[in-house]
């Protein structure tokens, strides 16, 4: 297998999370196989989430964003761990992608040509994406219910600059037991090991 530059990001604003077991033994399973790793948990970064004026004042990146986006470009393949809060990913996570999902860094618009600002250029092209969402409830019934709730970071976000991306969601969670999270950690382990 080939050895790949791995970059986990741990969506979960608690470092003391499922989000943050489950992205430990990802991050063994894929040193154990020789992948390299650099691992992130939100929950230690410190930035402003709020796009204050929207897109029309550039706001300063925080170091933290910057080195974030850095270890985006560094990587092969971007895994990112959260946890599903009203069908959707966390507020700070949410946050950190309006903040840093920017033009030459993500996606680059055409400004010439029939299509001037309807096209785009996908900058993170040749890139692999795993997003992992835990649930609290069966993943089933929640897309029954709900329809599905990885639009956003799937599509919105990721697939538009260039990642080919692939999603689990992880549940039910919410009465877990040890025995069952051991099961995830194990899974969790394989699949960093297979680096995806």
């Amino acid at each position: 297998m080939k050895e790949r530059k791995i970059f986990v990001l741990v969506g979960h604003p608690d470092s003391d999370s499922l989000s943050s077991q489950f992205a430990t033994s990802y991050v063994y399973g894929a040193k154990e196989r020789g992948h390299v790793v650099r691992r992130t948990n939100l929950a230690d970064l410190s930035f402003d989430p709020i796009l204050h004026k929207g897109y029309k004042v550039r706001q300063e990146l925080e170091p933290d964003i910057v080195r974030i986006q850095e270890d985006i470009k560094w990587a092969d393949h971007f895994v990112i761990i959260y946890p599903a809060w009203w069908s959707t990913m966390p507020a700070l996570l949410k946050g950190m992608f309006d903040r840093m999902w920017l033009p030459k860094f993500a996606y680059e618009f055409y400004k010439t040509g029939p299509f001037a600002g309807l096209l785009w250029k996908p900058l993170m092209k040749g890139k692999t994406a795993r997003v992992f969402v835990l649930s609290d409830s069966p993943p089933i019934l929640a897309r029954l219910i709900f329809g599905d709730t990885t639009n956003e970071i799937r599509k919105g976000i990721l697939w538009f600059s260039g990642f080919k991306v692939r999603v689990k969601k992880v549940g039910p969670l919410k009465f877990i037991t040890e025995r069952r999270t051991a099961k995830w950690k194990a899974r969790f382990h394989r699949w960093g090991g297979r680096g995806w």
